[in-house]
């Protein structure tokens, strides 16, 4: 182990906002390659925490909390977006793919958040990118699902963010560590965990949603939502009692719906909810086996429920058809689909030697441990159920039932890269089936479990057997309807369709009746006032303040030519006069004394002159 930390969810940040601007050649290399450095990196860092960020000088966000819990969901996250990649390799839209990388990013930085700003911020950011995938799709009502998926989550976003703002106020820390089992900020922050974990009554949205995704979209959709829920309720309600009924509740009750559901990957999705049941009813009770089981199945889930999922989306591309009633006969025109379907449905019906069997029997174990004979039996119960319907009910239908060529509908196997993405998760399931060790040694606590004893895979069998054998028995009465199966997202549904018709008429018909009234009776009215304004101040005011500026003017005018040509001209002059005698007399200055007696006696002479005349 070294100190370096990259986060893998940041690569995937970068790599979705790298492939609009690549060539081909460089996205393939992304899509394929991020996954693998990001596993990488988690390979090589150390336990601890890592990337902490001081916030306000007394809180920390810690983006980095590196321990065996986190690191197995972190494993498998990667995994399973590289199968997703491979699988979607075919896809010439960027946008599918920037989606699927930001929501697996964000699904790494819940895992590793430490604080309860950081699982929010990401908690957040996965629910609006895998709406992404909703409405990205071609389906009719896609935009309608996914509004109604946002609608869901945003009410669960809202749950959780209440919760944390009453639990920060009441402890002053945003750590997220184990949670009392008690208090409102706790069980508030528990109702925003347990809707993404599709827990009833919160369930509905996941069968509505998830078979609405894009044809590779659901691969996505599958691994991460609701495994992000059960790993933050192990890390933060592990023991609480409260789950254990909850979880089994949700094991029985996935499988009932299976039963009426003519959809196929709406089929499929019930037996996810049945499936994160035995992870809730584990993390409820608590023990160091129940968490280790809880941890082994979620990762054997996201891998087989990957496979399942490509295998009836593959189906679903190359034949345009969707419902059990509309398929059969396709194992002679999709053999290696369905050779690769079947490696998913022996794995999450608990065949030993796949996936399924060694992690779902530790859940089994552990409840059995604990003392506790009704969880083990009715979660065994629920395993046979799953085995009916998706071992042996879906592909039957689908891959068996009706001669295909009636139907006259073209179909084949399709592009190689989805049998890729299925053939890497076929080999996972079957891998850890036959090899526990490589999964067990990276469980949160030390694993004291051996699977493979022989009562263990005898009692397996049998309950296949039984299992198979009831199918065949029944066979007529499990055909396929076309029905409609109401779930609790009945109420939703409605409350939302009557959201928006009231949107739509009542309100929109006040605003309407709002508007006119202010058009009417103040837009109108002012406008009229602005042009009488307009006209007073254009021909009145405007005019006066123009004639006072033409009279100014023509006074300024008046007065510069009486002061050029009267007082200038007389000042000019006056001067110019005064000049021209001084000119004379300076004449009469010779310098000679002479010359002044002469001028003396002559005035002399002439003032005696005059007074000889006067007097």
């Amino acid at each position: 182990m070294i100190d370096l930390w990259i986060h893998p969810g940041l690569l995937f940040f970068l790599a979705a906002a790298a492939l609009p601007f690549v060539k081909e050649t460089w996205k393939v290399a992304i899509k394929l390659g991020v996954p693998v450095l990001g596993f990488l990196t988690l390979l090589l860092v150390s336990h601890g925490d890592h990337g902490v960020l001081p916030l306000m000088g007394q809180q920390e966000m810690v983006f980095g909390r590196i321990d065996k819990l986190s690191l197995v969901f972190g494993y498998v996250i990667t995994i399973a977006t590289l199968i997703g990649m491979v699988f979607s390799l075919h896809v010439k839209k960027n946008h599918e793919h920037m989606a699927g990388f930001v929501y697996a990013g964000s699904a790494l930085g819940t895992v590793f958040a430490g604080d309860f700003l950081t699982i929010f911020l990401f908690w957040e950011a996965m629910a609006f990118s895998s709406a992404l995938l909703i409405f990205y799709a071609q389906w009719r009502n896609a935009a309608e699902v996914g509004m109604r998926y946002l609608y869901v989550h945003i009410f669960g976003g809202l749950l959780l963010l209440a919760g944390i703002f009453i639990y920060v106020a009441d402890t002053g820390s945003i750590a997220f560590n184990a949670l009392p089992h008690e208090g409102l900020g706790p069980m508030l922050i528990l109702a925003g965990f347990l809707l993404n974990a599709a827990v009833p009554p919160f369930s509905a949205w996941l069968p509505d949603a998830y078979p609405e995704s894009t044809i590779t979209g659901v691969v996505f959709m599958s691994a991460l939502t609701t495994k992000t829920a059960v790993y933050v309720l192990l890390r933060g309600f592990s023991g609480m009692e409260f789950l254990v009924p909850l979880g089994v509740f949700m094991a029985l009750y996935g499988v009932v719906y299976a039963v009426i559901e003519n959809d196929i990957r709406r089929l499929l999705a019930y037996h996810i909810i049945s499936q994160v049941g035995y992870m809730v009813a584990a993390a409820g009770m608590g023990s160091e086996m129940a968490v280790n089981g809880a941890t082994s199945h979620a990762f054997a889930h996201i891998l087989y429920k990957g496979l399942l999922m490509m295998g009836m989306s593959s189906v679903i591309l190359m034949t345009g058809k969707r419902k059990l009633t509309e398929l059969g006969g396709l194992y002679k025109y999709m053999p290696w689909t369905f050779m690769l379907y079947m490696v998913g449905g022996f794995a999450i019906s608990g065949f030993p030697f796949f996936s399924g069997f060694v992690s779902k029997s530790m859940v089994i174990s552990a409840a059995i441990d604990l003392d506790r004979p009704w969880v083990s039996m009715l979660l065994t119960l629920a395993s046979a159920g799953t085995f009916l319907h998706t071992g042996l009910k879906l592909p039957y239908y689908v891959f068996f039932w009706k001669d295909w060529d009636q139907k006259k509908i073209e179909a084949k196997d399709p592009p190689k890269n989805m049998l890729w993405g299925m053939g890497l998760a076929a080999f996972a399931c079957t891998f850890i089936g036959v090899v526990p060790g490589a999964l067990y040694q990276g469980l949160p606590f030390e694993v004291d479990y051996h699977p493979y004893t022989w009562g263990h895979v005898v009692g397996a069998y049998q309950i296949l057997l039984l299992t198979a054998v009831g199918f065949f028995m029944l066979l007529k009465k499990l055909d396929p309807e076309e029905l409609i199966s109401l779930d609790t997202d009945w109420s939703y549904r409605k409350a939302i369709r009557g959201f928006n018709w009231f949107i739509k008429k009542p309100v929109v018909a006040y605003e309407n009746y709002v508007t006119e009234v202010y058009k009417r009776l103040i837009i109108e009215p002012a406008k009229k006032l602005s042009r009488i304004g307009w006209t007073i101040d254009t021909w009145v005011f405007d005019g006066l303040v123009n004639a006072s500026g033409w009279a100014t003017l023509l006074e300024s005018k008046i007065s510069e030519m009486f002061d050029m040509h009267v007082i200038d001209g007389a000042l000019n002059k006056v001067p110019s006069s005064i000049a021209k005698s001084a000119k004379r007399l300076r004449k009469l200055q010779t310098g000679r004394t002479q010359n002044y007696i002469m001028a003396m006696v002559c005035g002399l002479v002439l003032f005696a002159i005059v007074s000889m005349i006067y007097y």
